[in-house]
């Protein structure tokens, strides 16, 4: 029986197996696609204290090695369900039908973003297409960008943008926001925020960059090209939680619903990361996470043996 099961393998997860093992604690990290999680499809990350610059491979890379040089058990499978409880362990059944257990667990499944679906779009990924507005806005000052979404994370997006790039275009499919009024405010009372309402992005300009968007309004079905360098998509994430619904429990949107303390509603199971609830979602509060879980259970599980 392991004392630590992690479910993923993006930051949170790989600090949470860091902080297992040198409390030297039995650590198991189950993944089923690749180390890393999201952030290694990044090209460069400049806002993780400490690091001046890193791509996101050799940011995850590094973290993985790190993770392996301290004894962690890796496995490449997908865990399933989730058994038992903390007075009894926890028993775990992978996708490959094998079982293992734990006295305790942490779900940092991570969230994905949700993409417009259209043809460039995996191509164009980091070399004009961004999910992360905080992420990547600043290598493109002084440029014209665009934002998609209507919700407050499209808004705080284009307001963000405004104060590094000289244009942003705004593209919502309706002609009302459905995020804050106070953004919304600021966002129209911003001059080189131009808002491009009841409109789609139904094409993707460029071959190795992107040069620029084709939107269509969603009430004449017209078209028009808008040349940017970038577009930032922000019209949500679908957290990676479907298969633990039934076992803690989660908000209506799918995110797990945990607290700074990482503690679900069942003992001794914990989440961390980009699928539970949180207000940002970023490497910085993932790492965080990772931390936090990890010594939760470790907490747990040294007051158990001394009960």
């Amino acid at each position: 029986m392991y004392d630590i099961i992690i479910v993923g393998a993006g930051t949170a997860g790989l600090t949470a197996a860091i902080y297992g093992r040198r409390a030297g604690k039995s650590v198991a990290i189950y993944e089923s696609e690749t180390y890393g999680g999201q952030i290694i499809n990044t090209p460069e990350i400049e806002n993780y204290p400490g690091i001046k610059n890193v791509s996101g491979y050799k940011f995850a890379t590094d973290l993985y090695e790190q993770v392996i040089s301290l004894g962690t058990d890796f496995i490449f499978d997908k865990i399933m369900k989730i058994e038992g409880s903390f007075e009894e362990g926890f028993k775990v059944t992978t996708e490959l039908g094998k079982t293992n257990e734990a006295k305790t667990i942490i779900l940092a499944c991570g969230a994905k973003n949700r993409h417009l679906g259209l043809p460039m779009e995996e191509r164009l990924l980091g070399r004009g297409i961004s999910y992360c507005a905080t992420c990547d806005g600043a290598f493109f000052k002084h440029r014209t960008v665009a934002v998609n979404g209507g919700g407050n994370t499209a808004l705080e997006d284009a307001i963000y943008l405004s104060n590094l790039c000289e244009k942003v275009y705004l593209v919502h499919r309706r002609d009302a926001f459905r995020g804050e009024q106070a953004l919304v405010d600021i966002v129209k009372s911003t001059s080189n925020i131009e808002l491009v309402l009841n409109s789609t992005v139904s094409a993707l300009k460029g071959e190795k960059k992107l040069e620029g968007i084709t939107v269509k309004d969603t009430v004449t079905s017209g078209e028009r090209d808008i040349s940017v360098d970038a577009l930032f998509v922000a019209i949500g994430q679908v957290p990676s939680n479907e298969q633990f619904t039934d076992l803690v429990n989660t908000d209506q949107a799918g995110y797990i619903i945990a607290g700074e303390d990482c503690k679900t509603n069942i003992k001794g199971i914990f989440a961390a990361g980009d699928g539970r609830t949180k207000s940002l979602r970023q490497l910085t509060t993932a790492a965080a996470d990772g931390a936090v879980s990890a010594v939760g259970c470790c907490d747990l599980i040294l007051h158990s043996n001394q009960a």
